[in-house]
């Protein structure tokens, strides 16, 4: 059933991203225009909750943390943007606005923008999960900056082609969208680089975890999840007993 929050996750993902393109337009040092992104998404996003969602604690990746929200049912976990050192690229399209919600242990909401591909992908509008058997060679999307240490011996095990992304929203989206079957990441990551996506990732029907099949967990006091797999459902056994045995 679709909720208020999941429409709410959508609207606010994509208005930060259109302000994001407007700034991204005018131009200029990158790496001003890298901070200037981060900080306007954030002030965005975060007065945006404050007015709508008066009651919910927020988690942003620019803004201070708060421990009351560890006390809280439900807690908004947003990168207001995602793949900063992309952005600040001319031409590249692979970065996201994240927008999730947390209640109670689990995520109930998300949206990842894809601003410069002028995509929103959101649990409000669930894409229909892709065929279960990919034909073909494996696609295997990984951080363009931090690719696991194992990555390839993983592609060699199940026979993948390796494709560097920027931001996590846009990895989880080529999984989403059927442009990939898999999203590994190792190494470190935070709650707001992979909420939106796994909560999006999960609405479409697809395989969410840790690389040893675990739960993801958020809202944690530290912030923090090292590893994550994204994949089409009926590869997740195949996969992970394949990572398992490469690392």
């Amino acid at each position: 059933m679709i909720s208020d929050d999941d429409r709410l996750a959508a609207d606010l993902a994509g208005e930060a991203g259109r302000r994001l393109l407007a700034l991204r337009a005018r131009g200029g040092d990158p790496t001003a225009l890298r901070q200037a992104g981060d900080r306007s998404s954030h002030e965005f996003l975060t007065a945006e909750l404050a007015r709508r969602r008066p009651g919910d604690a927020v988690l942003s990746e620019e803004g201070a943390d708060d421990p009351a929200r560890l006390a809280a049912r439900r807690v908004w976990i947003v990168d207001p943007l995602d793949g900063t050192r992309e952005f600040g690229e001319p031409g590249r399209t692979d970065w996201a606005v994240h927008v999730a919600l947390w209640e109670q242990g689990e995520l109930t909401a998300g949206a990842v923008a894809l601003p410069a591909q002028d995509q929103v992908l959101s649990t409000a509008d669930p894409i229909a999960p892709p065929p279960a058997a990919p034909s073909g060679r494996l696609r295997l999307v990984v951080s363009r900056s931090r690719p696991p240490a194992f990555v390839s011996r993983l592609a060699d095990k199940i026979g993948a082609e390796v494709v560097p992304l920027g931001s996590a929203g846009a990895k989880a989206a080529a999984v989403i969208q059927g442009s990939a079957e898999v999203y590994v990441h190792d190494g470190g990551q935070y709650e707001w680089d992979s909420a939106a996506p796994v909560a999006v990732a999960l609405a479409a029907g697809l395989h969410a975890s840790r690389i040893d099949g675990s739960k993801l967990v958020y809202n944690q006091a530290v912030p923090s999840v090292p590893d994550i797999l994204i994949c089409r459902a009926a590869l997740a056994d195949t996969l992970l007993g394949a990572i398992s045995s490469v690392r």
